[in-house]
């Protein structure tokens, strides 16, 4: 098992910044590919970031790119999402997810946190 808790969501007006974090503890972190993931009100969980076992490799969607920035570091089992240039529409809960191979389905990422929401102000 891994447990997984967000945190630094908050209210932030457009243009401004956030810097989520996730710590993991249980299983060994550096196991497990990493990924942010979010869901706004009536859409789909959409994956925003994934990183490799040893940050080597990272992808971001499209919507986010240039503007966020993910990385980890496996001896703090943690991963963080430096989030610039915020959009009102990037206002969603985010999530952090471990899993066993890097993809872009939800369906992939076995372990979980609980969320953290992110309000994009206009």
């Amino acid at each position: 098992q891994v447990q997984l808790v967000e945190s630094g969501g908050g209210l932030v007006q457009a243009g401004g910044s956030l810097r989520l974090s996730c710590a993991a503890s249980g299983r060994t972190f550096s196991n497990y590919v990493m990924g942010w993931f979010r869901q706004a009100p009536g859409k789909e969980r959409e994956l925003v970031a994934s990183i490799s076992w040893n940050g080597g490799r990272t992808y971001y969607a499209d919507s986010v790119k240039g503007r966020f920035t993910i990385s980890r570091d496996n001896a703090k089992n943690t991963m963080l999402l430096q989030m610039n240039s915020l959009k009102p529409e990037d206002t969603a809960v985010y999530y952090c997810a471990a899993g066993s191979s890097l993809s872009i389905q939800a369906s992939r990422y076995e372990y979980w946190g609980q969320g953290t929401q992110v309000t994009v102000s206009s």
